[in-house]
């Protein structure tokens, strides 16, 4: 069962275009959500939470678009960007009360716990907190909610890597009951590495690619050789040719039905490795 639909949206601005971006995302599943800056992926995260509107298309959490149940639609989604939200001058105290009061879902006892395991200081203006402390107590809020759809937008920025590899356990904990997922817009491609069910790229406001990172491991090899061997029957099946002194780099599409000839070397890519590789065929 699809948890999030996105159906054809396009957003116009000046100088830059959202166009027909449409992706399904499984119940269950993590999908990481990556580009250039200015590509288009926080236009795309401001869509689906609803703080923008397109200027064509639909978005539907658990088969509920907005306009049919606003409520349901926005409590069911759990927001986390690359900085706080929370008033500094509001200690985590306050913002259990607020919390209480504006989420008719709101667990205080859960929302406790996760202060606790974290080692929150509850009287501490949010202002003093790190940038890791603020970064888990806007985990503590979502989390403590009935939420199906995490949005993350850079969220684990700045962070050091053992509170990064925290985060990312908690990613996968959040996903595995099968019932939520988890759309994830990141720079930081080696947590996807670890963590992703689903990569989607887009550059220019335009889909590149979306598929699962076992289907893209199939489908490029990242390969490298001599100048000598650019020839034109093997150069159309190469994304991304970098050439130096020495020789090239290109991505391989196995897909091509062109015969790699001997003596190239091959490895799979890596998720930076392909994204790096179709930005520069582009």
């Amino acid at each position: 069962m699809n948890l999030l639909e996105v159906n054809h949206i396009s957003k116009q601005y000046a100088g830059f275009a959202l166009q027909d971006i449409s992706f399904s995302l499984p119940a269950g599943y993590i999908m990481g959500y990556v580009g250039q800056n200015g590509a288009g992926k926080t236009t795309t995260l401001n869509i689906i939470t609803h703080l923008i509107h397109p200027n064509s298309g639909s978005v539907s959490i658990d088969n509920i678009r907005f306009d049919q149940d606003p409520i349901t639609y926005r409590g069911s989604i759990g927001y986390i960007g690359d900085s706080s939200y929370f008033p500094e001058d509001m200690n985590v105290r306050n913002i259990r009360s607020i919390l209480k009061d504006f989420y008719p879902s709101f667990h205080p006892e859960k929302y406790d716990e996760y202060v606790e395991k974290w080692k929150l200081p509850p009287k501490d203006k949010i202002k003093n907190f790190s940038r890791g402390m603020k970064v888990k107590l806007m985990f503590a809020s979502v989390l403590s909610r009935n939420t199906k759809l995490l949005v993350l937008d850079e969220a684990t920025n700045g962070l050091d890597p053992r509170v990064r590899r925290e985060i990312l356990m908690l990613l996968q904990d959040y996903v595995s009951d099968g019932q939520k997922s988890v759309l994830f817009s990141t720079h930081i491609l080696e947590d996807l590495e670890q963590i992703a069910d689903y990569i989607f790229f887009i550059n220019h406001g335009k889909k590149v690619f979306c598929d699962t990172r076992e289907e893209l491991a199939e489908t490029y090899l990242l390969v490298k050789g001599g100048l000598q061997d650019l020839t034109p029957a093997l150069t159309p099946a190469l994304i991304g040719i970098e050439q130096n002194e020495f020789g090239f780099e290109a991505l391989y599409s196995v897909k091509s039905g062109v015969i790699l000839p001997q003596g190239l070397l091959t490895a799979r890519p890596s998720i930076d490795q392909m994204i790096v590789h179709f930005i520069e065929n582009e």
